[in-house]
């Protein structure tokens, strides 16, 4: 997984998502036992990422984190 990606999980999970990893090696990602969105693992294209963070935008994420 790339460094962006995880980077964002990361956070995401600091808001209070859940990820679990499927058995192919994906995240998946949840808010309150709800799926939100299955993560890429390979940074091949640019709007994986942008699409990553739109649903879980949708879900009350917030990106860039505040600090």
């Amino acid at each position: 997984m790339d460094k962006d990606t995880r980077k964002v999980l990361r956070e995401a999970e600091r808001q209070g998502f859940t990820i679990r990893t499927t058995s192919d090696g994906h995240p998946m990602v949840y808010r309150g036992g709800v799926f939100v969105t299955k993560a890429s693992t390979t940074p091949g294209d640019q709007r994986s990422l942008r699409n990553l963070i739109a649903a879980l935008r949708r879900h009350g994420f917030v990106w860039p984190p505040r600090r």
